[in-house]
């Protein structure tokens, strides 16, 4: 199902494209620590999905005009921000049937923490952009009700008798790639030598579970580590192969 902060990205990288010089790319990268003076906004919304939505700016976007000679720059993409809220909250209406509207919109400072981060390239130059989504099902929507006692549940398409390996602890890991080297160039590694892996920096991680492949996925930071957002998972069965694969 499309979430806010997914019609959010189709939404301001049109509306990038329109409103600013440069021939804008909007893209995902890797989160990135930001230089003082960084600004940005936040909306709260309400509706059948509310919380909040802020996005924050590389302060480099205040000293360039991609916004028109002479214009208040932060004071436009203040403005660019709201309309594109506003389109991604009609976005969201058309594709899953929920509604929202901005109830606040005001300027911030600072984000803790990162949903995704994108970069917006113009002019020959690249500008880092934070987004943190906080949006949520409100409670006379929600699909379902929480398990109020923490009962681990079955996957579905899980065998019964499964419950009993529920609690079992498995060690995780990301692969972001691989390469195969001679012995004699690993020997020759030292510090500052560079590995370039099979995997381009847009394809999605690997999550494995032993020796299996359980799910993809693309980096995102939580607060301050790295972390998985899941897009695809393997089936019950071959997750549970997982499993067996460590017994």
């Amino acid at each position: 199902m499309k979430t806010f902060l997914d019609c959010w990205t189709a939404v301001a990288t049109a509306l990038f494209a329109q409103a600013l010089a440069g021939e804008p790319e909007l893209v995902e990268a890797l989160p990135k620590p930001f230089a003082a003076g960084s600004f940005g906004f936040a909306a709260t919304l309400g509706g059948e999905f509310e919380g909040r939505f802020s996005v924050l700016l590389d302060v480099g976007l205040v000293e360039s005009p991609l916004l028109g000679e002479g214009v208040d720059q932060k004071a436009g993409w203040g403005e660019l921000l709201r309309e594109v809220a506003d389109a991604a909250a009609g976005e969201l209406l058309a594709k899953t049937g929920k509604s929202c509207r901005i109830e606040k919109f005001e300027e911030i400072s600072a984000e803790s923490k990162v949903s995704r981060a994108f970069q917006l390239n113009s002019g020959g130059r690249a500008f880092a952009i934070l987004v943190r989504d906080q949006l949520r099902a409100s409670e006379t929507t929600a699909a379902s009700a929480p398990n109020p006692e923490g009962i681990p549940t079955l996957p579905a398409g899980a065998n019964a008798g499964v419950e009993l390996l529920l609690d079992v602890e498995l060690e995780a890991s990301l692969r972001f790639g691989c390469r195969e080297l001679p012995l004699g160039e690993i020997l020759d590694l030292g510090p500052g030598d560079v590995v370039q892996l099979d995997r381009h920096v847009a394809d999605p991680v690997d999550l494995i579970v032993g020796d299996k492949i359980v799910a993809r996925g693309e980096v995102v930071l939580v607060n301050g580590n790295f972390g998985l957002r899941v897009t695809e998972v393997a089936t019950p069965r071959k997750r549970l192969e997982s499993i067996r694969c460590l017994f």
